[in-house]
């Protein structure tokens, strides 16, 4: 019983030292992952202004019966909080902290997917997000028209 044990044990470390030797990802595919990161980014912004356009006049009508004095009144006290505003720095630490973590993991990502798998579904992949951009050009374009 033993015996199965430590083979699973040298399996399992041969895998996990296998898997912390990923290769670099190449640059096209870098920069391809990169273009595709801002038009997503792009289509979000502009979806946001879009809603934040379409929600103004609602929002201005709601400012002025009681409820929504109240609800502006409380979000300004939360604001002036300094326990939220500590939390605030807090988190922004964090993230800051965290982003090279983020981008290591990107990279590392990237190259397994550009060594193992982008041979065997790379084209398929490419193709689909191909397609899935005509259907997001129609329904969230990354620019105003």
């Amino acid at each position: 019983m033993n015996g199965k044990y430590v083979l699973a044990l040298i399996l399992t470390l041969q895998v996990s030292l296998s898997l912390c030797d990923v290769a670099a990802p190449d640059q096209e595919l870098v920069d391809k992952y990169e273009a595709l990161k801002a038009t997503f980014y792009k289509r979000l912004l502009n979806a946001y202004n879009n809603m934040q356009a379409r929600a103004a006049p609602y929002v201005e009508k709601v400012g002025d019966n009681t409820h929504g004095q109240a609800a502006k009144d409380y979000i300004e006290q939360l604001q002036a909080n300094p326990h939220v505003q500590g939390a605030v720095k807090i988190i922004t630490g964090v993230a800051g902290e965290a982003t090279p973590l983020v981008d290591k993991a990107r990279t590392s990502a990237l190259g397994a997917y550009g060594q193992y798998v982008r041979p065997y579904v790379g084209n398929y992949l490419s193709d689909a997000i191909d397609h899935i951009k005509t259907v997001l050009d129609k329904v969230m374009p990354a620019e105003e028209h």
